[in-house]
Protein backbone atom coordinates (compact mmCIF):
# COMPACT_ATOMS: atom_id res chain seq x y z
CA UNK A 1 0.00 0.00 0.00
CA UNK A 2 1.06 3.49 -0.42
CA UNK A 3 3.30 5.19 2.23
CA UNK A 4 0.81 7.14 4.27
CA UNK A 5 1.64 10.78 4.87
CA UNK A 6 3.25 11.83 8.49
CA UNK A 7 3.07 15.36 8.67
CA UNK A 8 3.45 15.50 12.35
CA UNK A 9 6.48 12.74 12.56
CA UNK A 10 8.31 15.13 10.08
CA UNK A 11 7.83 18.29 12.13
CA UNK A 12 9.78 16.12 15.32
CA UNK A 13 12.14 14.78 13.07
CA UNK A 14 13.28 17.99 11.95
CA UNK A 15 12.92 19.46 15.63
CA UNK A 16 15.21 17.37 16.84
CA UNK A 17 17.86 17.67 14.34
CA UNK A 18 17.25 21.66 15.07
CA UNK A 19 17.89 20.71 18.54
CA UNK A 20 20.63 18.70 18.56
CA UNK A 21 22.72 21.30 15.69
CA UNK A 22 21.99 23.85 18.78
CA UNK A 23 23.41 22.15 20.96
CA UNK A 24 26.17 20.92 19.32
CA UNK A 25 26.79 24.47 18.19
CA UNK A 26 27.02 25.88 21.71
CA UNK A 27 29.52 23.61 22.87
CA UNK A 28 31.86 24.11 19.97
CA UNK A 29 31.80 27.93 20.17
CA UNK A 30 31.61 27.51 24.48
CA UNK A 31 28.50 29.11 25.14
CA UNK A 32 28.24 25.50 27.07
CA UNK A 33 31.57 25.49 28.71
CA UNK A 34 34.01 22.32 29.03
CA UNK A 35 32.40 21.10 32.44
CA UNK A 36 29.65 22.42 32.53
CA UNK A 37 26.77 20.56 33.91
CA UNK A 38 23.71 20.27 31.31
CA UNK A 39 20.43 19.77 32.54
CA UNK A 40 17.51 18.78 30.21
CA UNK A 41 15.00 20.38 32.14
CA UNK A 42 17.22 24.05 31.50
CA UNK A 43 18.19 23.19 28.08
CA UNK A 44 14.34 22.66 27.08
CA UNK A 45 13.46 26.16 28.61
CA UNK A 46 16.07 27.94 26.42
CA UNK A 47 15.09 26.55 23.54
CA UNK A 48 11.53 26.44 24.15
CA UNK A 49 11.05 22.83 23.55
CA UNK A 50 10.02 20.10 25.20
CA UNK A 51 12.47 17.61 27.09
CA UNK A 52 12.03 14.89 24.77
CA UNK A 53 14.20 16.07 21.65
CA UNK A 54 16.74 17.89 23.95
CA UNK A 55 17.36 14.38 25.53
CA UNK A 56 17.79 12.86 22.65
CA UNK A 57 20.22 15.29 21.10
CA UNK A 58 22.12 14.49 24.74
CA UNK A 59 22.74 10.95 23.44
CA UNK A 60 23.49 12.26 20.20
CA UNK A 61 25.98 14.05 21.80
CA UNK A 62 27.54 11.75 23.66
CA UNK A 63 27.97 9.56 20.95
CA UNK A 64 30.42 11.58 19.67
CA UNK A 65 31.80 12.80 22.71
CA UNK A 66 31.01 15.84 23.14
CA UNK A 67 28.64 15.15 26.74
CA UNK A 68 29.34 12.80 29.61
CA UNK A 69 27.10 10.61 31.60
CA UNK A 70 27.42 8.17 33.91
CA UNK A 71 24.13 6.23 35.34
CA UNK A 72 23.33 8.72 38.44
CA UNK A 73 24.99 11.32 37.90
CA UNK A 74 25.05 14.49 36.13
CA UNK A 75 25.49 15.01 32.12
CA UNK A 76 28.44 17.32 31.74
CA UNK A 77 30.00 19.21 28.60
CA UNK A 78 32.85 17.34 27.98
CA UNK A 79 36.31 18.66 28.68
CA UNK A 80 38.17 18.50 25.72
CA UNK A 81 40.32 15.32 25.06
CA UNK A 82 43.19 15.76 23.18
CA UNK A 83 43.77 11.84 21.96
CA UNK A 84 40.27 12.10 21.19
CA UNK A 85 41.26 15.39 19.09
CA UNK A 86 43.85 13.39 17.27
CA UNK A 87 41.96 10.56 16.50
CA UNK A 88 38.90 12.53 15.21
CA UNK A 89 41.58 14.86 13.05
CA UNK A 90 42.82 11.71 11.84
CA UNK A 91 39.41 10.86 10.61
CA UNK A 92 38.44 14.42 9.03
CA UNK A 93 41.34 14.10 7.19
CA UNK A 94 40.60 11.15 5.01
CA UNK A 95 37.28 11.46 5.16
CA UNK A 96 37.76 15.02 3.16
CA UNK A 97 40.35 13.50 0.98
CA UNK A 98 38.40 10.95 -0.34
CA UNK A 99 35.36 13.64 -0.77
CA UNK A 100 37.62 15.44 -3.21
CA UNK A 101 38.82 12.71 -4.83
CA UNK A 102 34.84 11.16 -5.62
CA UNK A 103 33.76 14.46 -6.69
CA UNK A 104 36.38 15.74 -8.63
CA UNK A 105 35.08 14.88 -11.75
CA UNK A 106 30.98 15.70 -11.38
CA UNK A 107 31.85 19.18 -10.15
CA UNK A 108 30.07 21.40 -12.67
CA UNK A 109 30.70 25.35 -13.07
CA UNK A 110 28.13 25.80 -10.58
CA UNK A 111 29.72 23.73 -8.48
CA UNK A 112 32.76 25.69 -8.42
CA UNK A 113 31.38 29.19 -8.34
CA UNK A 114 30.29 27.74 -5.17
CA UNK A 115 33.37 26.95 -4.09
CA UNK A 116 35.12 30.34 -5.08
CA UNK A 117 32.01 32.42 -3.76
CA UNK A 118 32.73 30.29 -0.50
CA UNK A 119 36.25 31.39 -0.59
CA UNK A 120 35.39 35.17 -1.26
CA UNK A 121 33.37 35.45 2.11
CA UNK A 122 35.96 33.38 3.94
CA UNK A 123 38.77 35.65 2.69
CA UNK A 124 36.48 38.87 3.82
CA UNK A 125 35.85 37.01 7.02
CA UNK A 126 39.72 36.21 8.31
CA UNK A 127 40.59 39.98 7.27
CA UNK A 128 37.48 41.09 9.24
CA UNK A 129 39.10 39.08 12.25
CA UNK A 130 34.98 37.21 12.08
CA UNK A 131 35.42 34.12 13.45
CA UNK A 132 31.90 32.97 12.97
CA UNK A 133 31.81 33.76 9.49
CA UNK A 134 35.14 32.50 8.70
CA UNK A 135 33.66 29.02 10.14
CA UNK A 136 30.60 29.22 8.55
CA UNK A 137 31.73 29.68 5.02
CA UNK A 138 34.81 27.28 5.22
CA UNK A 139 32.10 25.06 5.80
CA UNK A 140 30.20 26.09 2.65
CA UNK A 141 33.58 25.54 1.03
CA UNK A 142 34.80 22.08 1.66
CA UNK A 143 30.93 20.67 2.09
CA UNK A 144 30.49 21.37 -1.93
CA UNK A 145 32.98 18.23 -2.29
CA UNK A 146 31.13 16.31 -0.22
CA UNK A 147 27.43 16.72 -1.57
CA UNK A 148 28.94 16.12 -4.97
CA UNK A 149 30.67 12.84 -3.85
CA UNK A 150 27.31 11.87 -3.17
CA UNK A 151 28.50 9.45 -0.27
CA UNK A 152 26.19 9.61 2.62
CA UNK A 153 28.80 7.11 4.72
CA UNK A 154 31.28 10.08 3.76
CA UNK A 155 28.81 12.70 4.94
CA UNK A 156 27.75 11.12 8.28
CA UNK A 157 31.36 10.48 9.66
CA UNK A 158 31.97 13.93 9.17
CA UNK A 159 28.55 15.13 11.07
CA UNK A 160 30.36 13.00 13.98
CA UNK A 161 33.85 13.96 13.94
CA UNK A 162 33.49 17.35 12.41
CA UNK A 163 32.74 19.26 16.04
CA UNK A 164 35.25 17.17 17.91
CA UNK A 165 38.21 19.11 15.61
CA UNK A 166 36.31 22.16 14.94
CA UNK A 167 35.79 22.92 18.92
CA UNK A 168 39.27 23.46 19.46
CA UNK A 169 40.16 24.83 15.98
CA UNK A 170 38.02 27.90 16.54
CA UNK A 171 39.94 29.03 19.23
CA UNK A 172 43.48 27.91 18.00
CA UNK A 173 43.10 29.06 14.21
CA UNK A 174 45.30 32.30 13.77
CA UNK A 175 44.57 34.43 11.39
CA UNK A 176 48.42 34.16 9.59
CA UNK A 177 46.80 29.96 9.46
CA UNK A 178 43.89 31.59 8.01
CA UNK A 179 45.35 33.43 5.28
CA UNK A 180 46.71 30.85 3.96
CA UNK A 181 43.87 28.33 4.03
CA UNK A 182 42.32 30.97 1.35
CA UNK A 183 45.35 29.85 -0.85
CA UNK A 184 45.36 26.44 -0.50
CA UNK A 185 41.15 26.57 -1.18
CA UNK A 186 42.65 28.92 -4.12
CA UNK A 187 44.57 25.52 -5.37
CA UNK A 188 41.88 22.74 -4.56
CA UNK A 189 39.89 24.87 -6.92
CA UNK A 190 42.07 25.20 -9.25
CA UNK A 191 43.01 21.55 -9.69
CA UNK A 192 39.37 20.85 -9.62
CA UNK A 193 38.89 23.27 -12.65
CA UNK A 194 41.45 21.12 -14.53
CA UNK A 195 40.09 17.80 -13.61
CA UNK A 196 43.04 16.81 -11.85
CA UNK A 197 41.76 14.31 -9.06
CA UNK A 198 45.47 13.46 -7.76
CA UNK A 199 46.42 17.43 -7.29
CA UNK A 200 42.85 18.11 -5.57
CA UNK A 201 42.90 15.27 -3.40
CA UNK A 202 46.92 16.43 -2.36
CA UNK A 203 45.27 19.94 -1.53
CA UNK A 204 42.40 18.62 0.01
CA UNK A 205 44.43 16.78 2.61
CA UNK A 206 46.99 19.64 3.31
CA UNK A 207 44.82 22.12 3.92
CA UNK A 208 42.70 19.71 6.88
CA UNK A 209 46.31 17.87 7.74
CA UNK A 210 47.84 21.23 8.75
CA UNK A 211 45.42 21.43 11.47
CA UNK A 212 48.00 18.84 13.31
CA UNK A 213 49.72 21.69 14.32
CA UNK A 214 47.19 23.45 16.10
CA UNK A 215 46.58 20.81 18.34
CA UNK A 216 48.42 21.06 21.61
CA UNK A 217 50.87 18.43 22.97
CA UNK A 218 48.90 15.67 25.50
CA UNK A 219 51.43 17.64 27.74
CA UNK A 220 49.82 21.32 26.95
CA UNK A 221 46.40 22.23 28.70
CA UNK A 222 44.05 23.16 26.73
CA UNK A 223 42.99 26.93 26.81
CA UNK A 224 39.85 27.99 28.16
CA UNK A 225 36.92 28.05 26.16
CA UNK A 226 34.85 31.77 25.40
CA UNK A 227 31.39 32.39 24.27
CA UNK A 228 31.43 33.47 21.31
CA UNK A 229 30.33 37.44 21.39
CA UNK A 230 29.06 39.67 18.50
CA UNK A 231 32.24 41.96 18.49
CA UNK A 232 35.43 41.20 16.83
CA UNK A 233 37.83 38.65 17.44
CA UNK A 234 40.35 36.31 16.34
CA UNK A 235 39.33 33.97 13.71
CA UNK A 236 39.51 30.42 13.60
Amino acid sequence: MPVPESPVLLRTTLLRDSVHDRLRDAIVDGTLAPGEVVRDTELATWLGVSRTPVREALLRLGETGLVRSAPGRSTVVAEIDLAEVREAHAVVVAMHRLAVTEAVARLTDDDVELMRAANRRFAAAIEAHDTDAALTADDDFHWVAVEVSGNRALATVLDQFGPVVRRLERRRFASHAGEQSVLLHERLVEACVGRDGDAAADVAFRTWQNLADLIPDPDQPAEPVQPTQPAQQETS
